[in-house]
Order: C-alpha cells, then sequence, then structure tokens
C-alpha cells in the first residue's frame, strides 16, 4: 500500500529536485558539477536568519533543517530538505535577507552556488525558471496546511504528520528492500511538530504501545503507517 493511497503527502511535502530536471545537462554541470563540495558535520550551521545571501546551496547528502527562532528562544523547524534539493534561493529571489536559518541535522554534503551563477541560468533558461515559479506556488499551499495543523491540531496529530513526513524525507537515501529508519533527536522532533519535548516522548511511547512504530534510542521505525496516517486525524 502506498502512502499517496492513504495520505495527500503532495500537499505537506514541497522539494526542488524537479526543478533541477528542467536544466540541459550542460546547464546542470555550470550549476552544480563546477563548483566544490564541503562537508558539514551534525549540527552545523549553514545561513542564519538576517544573513545577506550570497548564493545558494545544493545538497548532495544528508538533511537540512529551515528553522526560525521565537520570541522566547524556542526554534520552530520550518521544512527539512535532503538530497538533490536547494536551499536558500528564496533570499535570493528577491533580493532580501535570508528569512530563515538553515542547519543539518545529519553529516551532510553541499555545494554553495554563488547567486550569479545561479540568476544566469535562471535568465537564460526559460524551463528553469517555469519550474521555479510552480515549486514556490507549491511551497505556499504546503506551508498554509502546516500554519492550520498547527493552530488547530492537537498533540498527537501534529505529532503524526512530523512523523509521515521526516520518514517520506528519509524515504529517499534507504537502499531498495531495506526499511526506513527515522533518525532524529526528540528535540528536533518536537520542534518539527510545534510541541514540547516531554510531549513527543510521551506520545512516542503512547503510538509505541499502541504498534504503529518502535523505537531504539533516537531511531524509529514505523510499524504501521495506516494506523499513523489514522492518529493524523487529516482528512
Amino acid at each position: 500500500m502506498s502512502l499517496s493511497d492513504i495520505f495527500p503527502i503532495d500537499q505537506w511535502n514541497f522539494n526542488t529536485q524537479s526543478i533541477l530536471n528542467a536544466l540541459s545537462e550542460e546547464d546542470y554541470d555550470f550549476l552544480i558539477s563546477k563548483q566544490g563540495v564541503q562537508k558539514y558535520q551534525k549540527g552545523e550551521v549553514i545561513f542564519k536568519e538576517g544573513m545577506v545571501p550570497s548564493g545558494i546551496y545544493f545538497i548532495h547528502k544528508g538533511k537540512i533543517k529551515k528553522y526560525k527562532i521565537g520570541l522566547a528562544g524556542k526554534e520552530q523547524i520550518i521544512y527539512v530538505a535532503n538530497k538533490n534539493e536547494l536551499i536558500g534561493y528564496h533570499a535570493v529571489l528577491s533580493q532580501e535577507r535570508y528569512p530563515d536559518s538553515a542547519a543539518t541535522l545529519e553529516e551532510s554534503v553541499l555545494t554553495f552556488i554563488p547567486k550569479e551563477d545561479f540568476l544566469s541560468i535562471l535568465n537564460q533558461s526559460p524551463a528553469f525558471a517555469n519550474r521555479l515559479l510552480k515549486a514556490l506556488s507549491h511551497e505556499y499551499s504546503v506551508l498554509t496546511n502546516s500554519i492550520s495543523i498547527f493552530s488547530q491540531g492537537t498533540a498527537a496529530e501534529r505529532l503524526a504528520i512530523a512523523l509521515i513526513l521526516i520518514r517520506e524525507k528519509s524515504k529517499i537515501e534507504t537502499p531498495e528492500g531495506e526499511e526506513t529508519i527515522i533518525n532524529i533527536s526528540r528535540s528536533d522532533l518536537a520542534n518539527m511538530a510545534g510541541l514540547a519535548k516531554e510531549n513527543v516522548i510521551r506520545l512516542l511511547r503512547e503510538f509505541k504501545s499502541e504498534g504503529i512504530i518502535r523505537t531504539e534510542g533516537r531511531k524509529i521505525w514505523v510499524k504501521d503507517i495506516a494506523k499513523l496516517v489514522s492518529r493524523s486525524n487529516y482528512k
């Protein structure tokens, strides 16, 4: 049974992988291959809210959280990007400072793309520009759904959706035939769901007792995706 058969994952998940598919081989090489790669350790900050952008980033490996810090100093994770996605392009396109921060959730490998190169390809490739415009429009719909669940959903519903989303992201680098592992700290999971860490720990125990998940340290396996979707109560 596919997740899309029981849960509208596209309404909650956006990525930029399809944008790069619009590039010719020559443009892709110019934008990605000619640049160097840089390794980042887990928890390393890539850029901070308020910084002036000098380019964007392409993710070769790993997961990156985009987040904002509230007035009380609490972190809210807005989105998790992973392999083959771009981050940081909103600020370059708007010619404004970064509206959020980005840091690694795990060891990652990224390529930095100077904004001049990104804008050059954007100006000369209508197909690339069109894909990017569609992606930005879809992102707005996804963020609208997120605001709705965070303002109205129960703690269990919010955690269930966060687990569904991070599981979907974790599938990308899972070898075929192997079980998908969600490897995330309880703090980051709480920041994704907009909950206190203590509530997340309590709800994970509850989900575990119901046979929805199993855990080992910080690792989580979803054993019954249908039950998890039911817990999300999303119609």
